[in-house]
């Protein structure tokens, strides 16, 4: 890992921890690869507090990013924070990519927010279960709790084909969570 990778992941452990952040659940102990979903994603800080958690998940998370931040200066720190580029300029089948992603490695944990965006949506994308689904890996919920000051990691959830079952699964574990703005929450 570059030294600025370090230097940044080192900086967002230290931050957590001030900041008064704790943990409740544990990743999964019988694999390495599976895909987190990060939610509700309502503000930037989602993703400070969840990296700043990875570490004592012992999580070594991997991100899907757009390409051109994969470029000189960047690259490099990119991929050693866990990035992984993906080219949305063609119509490529993302969800495959990711699929052959997960064949290439021995350990993949893709974090996808569901919602695609930090501002309020009116459902989750579903792409992270069509990842899921088709690398045959488990899915694991994971969220941030602002009014607990609280990163938790669910029960890994194998998908079975049937979408509104599995999200009803889903619900039950985020629903007593706090976004950092609530008004911005996609509701289940």
């Amino acid at each position: 890992m570059h030294w600025i990778a370090r230097v940044v992941n080192w900086s967002l452990v230290a931050f957590f921890k001030h900041e008064g952040w704790t943990i409740e659940g544990a990743a999964p102990t019988t694999t390495r690869k599976f895909v987190i979903i990060a939610a509700p994603h309502t503000s930037n800080w989602d993703f400070v507090y969840f990296l700043g958690a990875a570490d004592a998940l012992n999580l070594k998370l991997s991100f899907m990013g757009k390409a051109s931040l994969f470029r000189w200066p960047f690259a490099r720190l990119m991929r050693d924070l866990g990035g992984v580029p993906v080219d949305r300029s063609r119509s490529g089948d993302t969800v495959q990519a990711m699929a052959d992603e997960f064949a290439r490695r021995d350990e993949f944990m893709l974090t996808i927010a569901p919602e695609g965006t930090r501002g309020k949506a009116a459902q989750w994308k579903t792409g992270f279960y069509n990842i899921a689904l088709r690398a045959g890996v488990p899915i694991v919920p994971g969220k941030m709790d602002y009014r607990r000051k609280v990163v938790a990691l669910g029960q890994a959830i194998m998908p079975s084909g049937d979408y509104e079952q599995d999200l009803a699964k889903f619900a039950a574990f985020y629903r007593d969570c706090t976004p950092r703005h609530p008004e911005r929450a996609t509701v289940l």
